[in-house]
């Protein structure tokens, strides 16, 4: 059987100091073509030297409070993924619960 392969690619215009300006990506099996975003956050397992490798954009005009807003989603998000990945329940209501303050505590509404 043929391996199937996928690609997933990230274009960052930078301005003359190198900050950000504008950021697309791209996911052709998605349907996804230079979508344009303001922020990515990108972790990476590299299980030789047991680290995470991060890449972690987002461009001058990204505002504050949408920058909370993305905090929050990828953080239930994450809370999410690791019960699937790891089946721990409880650690994930844990988690949730810590989304659930940090929501509250930066006043955002679900």
């Amino acid at each position: 059987m043929a391996n199937i392969n996928s690609e997933i690619k990230f274009n960052i215009e930078l301005d003359e100091n190198r900050i950000p300006e504008k950021l697309t990506w791209s996911a052709q099996d998605g349907g996804v073509q230079a979508e344009e975003a303001k922020a990515i956050m990108l972790s990476i397992w590299d299980s030789k030297v047991k680290e995470t490798m991060r890449i972690d954009l987002w461009t001058k005009d990204m505002p504050v409070d949408e920058m909370k807003i993305f905090f929050h989603q990828t953080l239930v998000a994450m809370a999410d993924t690791f019960k699937r990945a790891t089946d721990d329940e409880k650690m994930s209501d844990t988690m949730k619960d810590f989304c659930d303050y940090f929501a509250e505590k930066l006043e955002l509404t679900k």
